[in-house]
């Protein structure tokens, strides 16, 4: 088992000092490790911020971030959290630490999900300590080589009992990510990030992998003032779902999502999407000589 003492979570925020639902999370789920709170040069709220967290809150400069990695495009608006998913890896490096866990500002709790042995309906627990399952989380990442391990979303849990049972674990990683700072995850693209991140480095091997155990709740993203939501409102799903298909053209389409109220997604193909290991019956019988 790795030594873990090195590790904080960073909430990853912007302009909703007196909202910040993740830390009241956190505390009510059992965490006691160290938190920061990163922000950005562009936040007008960053005094607030100080008032409340003192010398917990971390400012940088998205411009400058902006010039290390590719944002896929020649936007100026940079009201999306990339931005921040890169430069806390950088900034935590130069603290000292060897491993964070990337937070957004607005969940709401943290859960364990199970099949109710009595209904047979998909149930949850809140999560009573919140240090273990962190301890777990990072156990896991160190023990797979994994390039992150996230928790599951409320999404991922759309199908009830029967679709939960074949997602404990899943190929991909998003919103909420444990990085080993020896192996930081180059995030790309000014929207859509996450997506655009697994789905790339996926096919050259890396591994992204969720734990559908364990989930996470929060608010629709456009439901929340701050943070991205202007950004989600301005360029809509459609626009934001076709930056992972100019990362990956062979394997993502643009499709609609959802039952009542549709939306446009990307649809990835997984088939064509990731190297896959073979299995060692497809193996030719050795002849003589070889």
């Amino acid at each position: 088992m790795g030594d873990h003492s090195r590790f904080a979570v960073f909430i990853l925020t912007h302009g909703r000092p007196d909202n910040q639902r993740t830390v009241r999370a956190l505390t009510k789920n059992g965490y006691t490790g160290p938190i920061y709170w990163l922000i950005d040069t562009d936040d007008t709220e960053a005094d607030a911020y100080r008032d409340l967290y003192g010398d917990r809150v971390i400012v940088f400069d998205k411009a400058a971030e902006a010039e290390r990695f590719d944002t896929m495009d020649l936007s100026t608006d940079r009201r999306t959290i990339v931005y921040a998913r890169n430069a806390s890896q950088r900034i935590a490096r130069e603290m000292g630490l060897d491993y964070i866990l990337q937070l957004d500002d607005d969940y709401n709790y943290f859960a364990h999900r199970f099949i109710h042995p009595d209904t047979g309906a998909l149930s949850y627990a809140y999560i009573q300590s919140f240090d273990a399952l962190s301890e777990a989380m990072l156990t896991f990442l160190d023990d797979t080589g994994a390039a992150t391990v996230a928790l599951a979303q409320g999404g991922d849990y759309m199908g009830g009992a029967p679709s939960f049972r074949k997602k404990a674990i899943m190929r991909k990683a998003m919103n909420s990510f444990w990085i080993d700072l020896t192996r930081p995850v180059p995030f790309r693209g000014r929207v859509n990030e996450d997506v655009n991140t697994y789905v790339g480095e996926g096919a050259t091997g890396s591994v992204f992998l969720t734990v559908g155990r364990v989930g996470l709740e929060q608010p629709d993203t456009q439901s929340s003032e701050g943070g991205m939501t202007g950004s989600y409102r301005d360029a809509g799903t459609y626009v934001k779902s076709f930056y992972t298909v100019m990362v990956a053209p062979s394997c993502v389409t643009i499709s609609l999502m959802g039952e009542t109220s549709k939306r446009f997604h990307h649809k990835i193909r997984w088939d064509h999407a990731v190297p896959k290991i073979i299995g060692p019956h497809h193996r030719k019988a050795a002849t003589h000589g070889e």
